[in-house]
């Protein structure tokens, strides 16, 4: 088939690369709005000895600083391309979950300076200060925002998410928007923010940017794509023992700009699973107008979408994720996968560029029965002369496939290559461990891992 021609008159177009911010770049900013927040704080100090102003002067510190921090949490899941591109979803799930400890120390260290500087001004204990402030409707409503602050942080610690469902999780975190809200409108009557007007515009401007941002990605922009893309369930195939490829087409995937190893959230309008949006890479490149991911059953959603039948409304936003070509720096790539992480790894084993013998991909199993698109990825190894090993075997044997001298065994020049990784997080964790043990450089080892 001949080349496109452009029409005379008209340049071809070229394709325009996606802003991507950098991990660094993103820390930067966070520190630097810190160290604007306090600069603020310190301008408005008035220095004293006494007992109750220094406890008034670490509250307003800490309630700044709080509520800066409950701006942060809210831009880092506000799901905005530049950031997840560049960032990565994982890193930026960590980052949230890091900065939501630390603002959650920050809220409980307010409330107590707080009440410390009313009971020393006001010669009185701290259960006295405490119902004599929750007397003023304001305050009232702040410790409201506060305690579903609280709530969320609970049940996100690693030890009770093992104990509710995604779902139930998810209801509980919308809460942080309410608690944000009546945080905003305690600030907005403090002394550091309502003392200039010029104060009250910036903290203003600062949660209306952020409020934009997250109903304009999380709500708007999934809401246009469903309606442009029209993305509906054409096939359903049994790719392993409970794995099943989930084949779908739309209008126009190829605005979507979705590259190889980037993942969408999908929810799919079916009488059980509509509730749910969950993760799942593309395990082939978007062609012809359809996606498809290959999905291993691990829970009820999972298991309920083998029964999705053709004609299945989906509603799919992103793309998202960071794990792709454009973190590649050296000619020679491995991917690394495990289990089910194989599929984006499929996805980028047939599409970045190279020669033959650039482009290498070790499989980790338990056995050849849980091999997932195997014959697929044989076909690719054989069209670009690729490099494909099957590390089959338990974990817990004498002998570890992704054990360092074993790396460097099936990859001779292993410390030359970039590393992609995707599997479970335990296989990860050991992966990358042995990598940086076989002299890989940790900023050349690309990973994302998810988990609930």
């Amino acid at each position: 088939m001949p080349p496109r021609i452009p029409r005379r008159g008209r340049a071809a177009a070229t394709p325009v690369p996606p802003v991507r911010v950098t991990p660094a770049a993103l820390r930067n900013a966070i520190a630097a709005g810190a160290v604007a927040v306090t600069a603020l704080w310190a301008a408005q100090m008035e220095p004293s000895a006494r007992l109750d102003v220094l406890f008034a002067t670490g509250a307003h510190l800490t309630g700044l600083l709080a509520g800066y921090g409950v701006l942060v949490m809210l831009f880092l899941m506000a799901r905005v391309p530049a950031v997840e591109h560049g960032v990565g979803a994982d890193r930026l799930a960590r980052l949230h979950a890091l900065g939501g400890r630390h603002v959650l120390t920050l809220c409980l260290a307010h409330v107590l300076l707080a009440l410390c500087a009313y009971a020393a001004h006001a010669g009185t204990d701290l259960l006295s200060a405490t119902l004599d402030l929750l007397g003023y409707p304001g305050l009232a409503l702040a410790a409201v925002g506060t305690a579903l602050l609280m709530a969320v942080g609970v049940t996100s610690a690693r030890a009770m998410r093992r104990r509710v469902s995604h779902e139930a999780w998810r209801a509980v975190h919308l809460l942080t928007y309410l608690g944000a809200a009546l945080g905003f409108v305690h600030q907005l009557a403090g002394p550091d923010v309502a003392g200039g007007i010029l104060t009250v515009w910036m903290w203003s401007m600062l949660h209306a940017t952020v409020a934009v941002l997250l109903v304009w990605y999380r709500v708007v922009v999934p809401v246009r794509q469903a309606l442009r893309h029209s993305l509906r369930v054409i096939d359903v195939r049994d790719e392993g023992p409970g794995v099943v490829s989930v084949l779908m087409q739309g209008i126009g995937l190829d605005e979507l700009r979705a590259e190889p190893g980037q993942f969408f959230r999908w929810r799919f309008l079916h009488r059980r699973l509509w509730r749910t949006a969950l993760p799942f890479s593309l395990s082939a490149p978007v062609r012809d107008d359809t996606l498809r991911i290959t999905v291993k059953a691990l829970g009820d959603h999972t298991r309920r979408m083998r029964r999705l039948k053709p004609g299945t409304r989906v509603l799919a936003t992103g793309p998202f994720g960071a794990l792709t070509a454009h973190r590649r720096t050296r000619r020679k790539v491995l991917l690394l996968a495990g289990g089910v992480g194989i599929t984006p790894m499929r996805a980028l084993f047939e599409t970045l560029p190279g020669g033959p013998g650039d482009i290498t991909l070790l499989y980790r199993a338990g056995s050849a029965e849980q091999l997932v698109l195997r014959e697929e990825l044989e076909r690719i190894a054989r069209t670009r002369g690729a490099g494909l090993h099957f590390l089959l075997g338990r974990s817990d044997a004498a002998f570890d496939p992704i054990a360092p001298q074993a790396l460097g065994n099936l990859v001779p020049d292993l410390t030359e290559h970039d590393v992609y990784l995707c599997g479970p997080p335990g296989m990860t964790a050991f992966a990358t461990a042995a990598l940086e043990r076989a002299g890989v450089p940790r900023n050349r080892i690309h990973a994302e891992c998810f988990t609930f």
